[in-house]
């Protein structure tokens, strides 16, 4: 009499279950501290800039001042808010018609293109500003 060799298996899940549950975990927390990496409100406002060095840089004091930023990229920011080039002149525009004793701050960083530096320059020269000072660091 022969015997037969079958055995029944039965197949557990429970390693497929507590991996599909770490592995839903592990989506889950990968995507959240993304996010809060991504608009995190310190990375947000603050604005890398490398000025270029100048030899006779001297600080501003107590004036009233808006300050442009032009980063590599091109983007420009009026007091740390985005803008594109036709809200920059609006709102300069409104500022300088409010104080005309305005001081406009130009910071740019030194690998911008210079056709953006110009393109704003260009605008404060068509609302006739006249005080106008670009950042710069001081030589070491």
């Amino acid at each position: 009499m022969k015997i037969s060799g079958q055995r029944e298996y039965q197949v557990a899940l429970e390693s497929v279950a507590m991996t599909d549950i770490v592995l839903n975990m592990f989506i889950f927390f990968f995507i959240s501290f993304s996010l809060l990496y991504t608009f995190s409100p310190y990375r947000i406002k603050k604005l890398e800039v490398k000025l270029p060095e100048a030899a006779s840089a001297t600080p501003l004091v107590g004036t009233s001042q808006a300050n442009i930023v032009i980063t590599n990229e091109g983007v420009v920011y009026l007091d740390k808010e985005m803008v594109t080039r036709k809200e920059l002149k609006e709102k300069i525009n409104t500022l300088y018609k409010s104080n005309s004793d305005l001081v406009v701050v130009l910071r740019s960083d030194r690998l911008v293109h210079f056709k953006d530096v110009v393109g704003v320059l260009d605008i404060l020269s068509d609302l006739g500003i006249k005080n106008l000072n670009i950042a710069a660091t001081a030589e070491e």
